[in-house]
């Protein structure tokens, strides 16, 4: 394998990503040639099952998170119902105390559910980087165009002619490069680099045309077309074009049959998204619930909806290998679903939760915190906020035990027979209850 690689991508983010995802596709690409069926869509299929084995323990913690959210959402509803309304500094410090103590009590954060999701988007974006340009990634797909790009490099009007437009119609994409120092000095590894790029998006018909145009290269351009056709295509279809791209290609070559293969990948991305959505527990809310809760369970119904329309327009425009990742990713996600919810499904909630207790304490401890204070210090400022005196009042009554009632009322009878008040009258009645009151709250 060659290790000098072309134009690849060089964002500050993405690019690292790409570098480490396009490592993983050459490995792959490697292994299938040695096993003599090197193609493209074959190694994004392996890659996509590599991907999501590496992504499995996330899957599961994410899963395990819907499922603890579906147990804890009653008490979250209870505490939103109990503070509702109330704006105040106390109220709204109190709800946000009980709510991470119920977060805590799980052992989950409102964050939690994002968490593989802001790890795969970066994934996705990168891995778009990797198919639209795989020659960059994938060395043995890159040499497939030696020694074409070396003759075609020391050619006169070679530049022009692949830089045109009317000749090659995606080098509009590559435009710059033409421009750039390096190629204007002659730095001949970037040339060439700059010529398999614009090559890589060339169709069936162009290369045809290239052909014809240099015709002392006719055989070098046949050789890298038979590769590049044993390497790109997949049942057909070409892994580096998009379906919109292929569909405009079969209308001026009238080929229906490839209209609807490549019809078939944004439809297939679409439909296997509603099926793994489909799969994924979701969590209803009660009738009882507040709005904030129906209005976010609504949002996901709507998301679950949108989603598969909204990858079904992507792969439509997109390169058609990042289109089959989907499907592929679709698949392996609803088997993994299937044998997720079996297991989450079996799994002890209470024991999960006695660990996430355990945990949390732990970790409190380590901060030098008393968990158990820290329990109680929360319990009497949420559930104790300013009460009222006859709150006190009844507290403390509850508190006592009968014998204790018997002497406060005697000792009441008492100071009020003293007061000469008609025992049994509605003035000694009204006299005890006060001096009682008063009393209690004194303490």
């Amino acid at each position: 394998m060659s290790l000098i690689l072309l134009t690849q991508y060089t964002g500050a983010i993405l690019g690292p990503i790409a570098r480490i995802l396009g490592w993983i596709m050459n490995g792959i690409f490697f292994l299938l040639d040695k096993i003599g069926i090197p193609n493209i869509g074959l190694a994004i299929i392996c890659f996509t099952i590599v991907i999501y084995l590496l992504l499995l323990p996330l899957t599961i913690k994410q899963q395990k998170f819907s499922k603890l959210n579906a147990r804890m959402s009653p008490e979250l509803q209870a505490i939103n119902k109990k503070y509702a309304g109330k704006k105040d500094n106390e109220s709204m410090t109190a709800m946000q105390q009980e709510t991470q103590a119920v977060y805590a009590k799980y052992g989950v954060s409102p964050s939690g559910s994002c968490v593989t999701l802001l790890i795969q988007m970066p994934i996705l974006f990168a891995l778009y980087r990797v198919f639209m340009n795989v020659p960059a990634y994938v060395s043995q797909v890159k040499d497939a165009f030696y020694p074409l790009v070396e003759k075609l490099s020391q050619t006169a009007g070679s530049a022009e002619y692949l830089s045109n437009t009317e000749n090659i119609r995606q080098a509009s994409m590559y435009a710059r490069q033409f421009t750039n120092e390096a190629f204007l000095a002659g730095n001949m590894d970037y040339i060439q680099n700059t010529y398999i790029d614009v090559l890589y998006k060339a169709s069936t018909a162009e290369w045809n045309a290239l052909s014809q145009h240099f015709s002392s290269l006719s055989q070098d351009v046949s050789h890298t077309l038979e590769l590049l056709t044993k390497y790109n295509n997949f049942l057909g279809l070409n892994m580096g074009n998009s379906p919109s791209y292929m569909i405009h290609e079969a209308i001026q070559a009238g080929s229906y049959l490839m209209i609807v293969g490549a019809l078939m990948i944004p439809v297939l991305s679409a439909v296997t998204q509603w099926i793994n959505a489909k799969l994924m527990p979701q969590a209803e809310p009660e009738k009882s619930a507040d709005s904030q809760q129906n209005s976010m369970a609504q949002s996901m119904k709507m998301m679950n909806t949108i989603m598969p329309i909204m990858s079904a327009f992507f792969c439509y425009t997109l390169p058609a290998g990042m289109g089959l990742y989907w499907i592929a990713g679709s698949v392996v996600r609803s088997i993994q679903q299937v044998a997720i919810n079996k297991y989450i499904d079996k799994l002890d909630i209470d024991a999960e939760i006695k660990k996430n207790v355990e945990k949390r304490n732990a970790k409190l401890r380590k901060k030098g915190i008393d968990p158990e204070k820290l329990n109680r210090n929360a319990s009497l400022n949420t559930r104790n906020m300013a009460p009222s005196s006859n709150q006190q009042i009844r507290s403390r009554a509850s508190s006592m035990t009968q014998e204790e009632k018997d002497e406060a009322m005697r000792k009441a009878t008492e100071y009020y027979n003293k007061n000469k008040a008609k025992p049994g009258s509605i003035s000694a009645k009204a006299n005890m209850v006060r001096d009682y009151n008063e009393r209690n709250t004194k303490k």
